[in-house]
């Protein structure tokens, strides 16, 4: 199965494969793979149409960002060819508190370290990565608009960032003329729906494309984990507190409307729950960290799932989150607004104003 059916990211005019392949384990000699499989996983995204590769410059302590370099140097007129994208902020120097955050000092010094690192004179998409409560966003979107002026970064994607301060960038950003923000990456999943409430609509309102990370929620919806066992030797971070901590009954029931969806369909219970979040609305091309090949091409079959509006709704159901206030609130409100009538879908009742 191939990934070439190209979607533009939100207001910009870059085409994204609809399935990114995200680099954070290359390297990392924990639970990732060596620079071999991971030059074997790049080959192998090439070949089926896959054009958008995700990195950070504090992956694996900056030898993700040059696997992908030493890749992409053996491979002549390739690196045109593809879309690549890395973050800043992370600090790759304790003690020196210039050499991480988002200020321009810092912001200038990693953009120049990531270019060393990847062999490449230019990145096509820079993410701010999380918020720095220390930088004035001013300064932060000066200096991303300084850097893609100079032609050293196409596109700017905020990650794990509040809505608030998302909305005052994109603001500041379009009043001042600098580069606007395209894309957002937040966390996203059947079990991670938080997102659905700021950044979400952030996205909406300011038209961003979404890239989410996790959108298997950290393997635990790869269908590897079962009531009466966990998960098989060799599935990674299968140990971790985060990992069990979600391994509850309603997670399992989850999982268990994943199966009986996979087994219609024969394929995966991780390709269901992908595919899920590859079909909510304005996500554009969620994040897919692999290891091995085969991490790689299991995710691939998402791409043909498809659900009825029966098995929406169950999952829906199962993972609705409870969103933080204003949002419980605002459903009544609206209702109170609408005094029973339909708009744009959405019906309200009629409640009574009498004493």
């Amino acid at each position: 199965m191939r990934i070439d059916a190209y979607r533009t990211l939100g207001r910009s005019g870059l085409r994204v494969s609809p399935l990114t392949l995200g680099a954070m384990l290359f390297e990392d000699p924990e639970r990732g793979c060596d620079r071999a499989t991971a030059f074997e996983i790049l080959d192998r995204y090439v070949e089926v149409g896959g054009n958008a590769i995700d990195t950070a410059n504090i992956y694996s302590a900056g030898r993700s960002e040059e696997s992908l370099g030493a890749f992409l140097a053996g491979r002549p007129g390739l690196r045109d060819r593809l879309v690549i994208s890395t973050k800043f902020t992370g600090n790759l120097f304790p003690g020196d508190p210039n050499s991480g955050g988002a200020g321009r000092k810092a912001l200038t010094q990693q953009l120049e370290a990531s270019l060393r690192r990847l062999g490449t004179d230019y990145i096509d998409l820079y993410w701010l990565h999380g918020h720095d409560p220390h930088t004035p966003l001013e300064e932060t979107m000066s200096a991303l608009d300084d850097a893609v002026r100079a032609g050293k970064v196409r596109h700017v994607g905020f990650s794990d960032v509040p809505g608030w301060a998302i909305a005052r960038a994109g603001t500041l950003a379009e009043l001042r003329g600098w580069a606007p923000i395209v894309a957002l990456q937040p966390e996203y999943s059947l079990l991670a729906r938080s997102a659905e409430s700021e950044i979400l609509g952030v996205a909406r309102e300011l038209r961003l494309g979404v890239t989410p990370w996790s959108p298997l929620a950290a393997g635990v919806l790869s269908g590897r984990y079962t009531r009466d066992g966990g998960a098989p030797e060799g599935s990674g971070r299968a140990g971790s507190r985060a990992t069990q901590a979600r391994l509850s009954e309603p997670t399992f029931q989850v999982l268990d409307t994943l199966a009986e969806i996979a087994a219609r369909q024969d394929t995966t219970v991780a390709a269901v729950a992908l595919a899920w979040v590859l079909q909510q609305p304005l996500i554009t091309s969620p994040i897919i960290g692999t290891r091995t090949v085969a991490h790689l091409d299991s995710a691939l079959p998402a791409l043909a799932v498809t659900f009825t509006p029966e098995e929406l709704a169950t999952l829906d159901r199962l993972t609705t989150p409870t969103l933080a206030f204003p949002y419980p609130h605002l459903t009544g409100m609206v209702q109170l607004q609408q005094a029973g009538a339909t708009v744009n879908g959405v019906t309200s009742k009629v409640f009574s104003t009498s004493s």
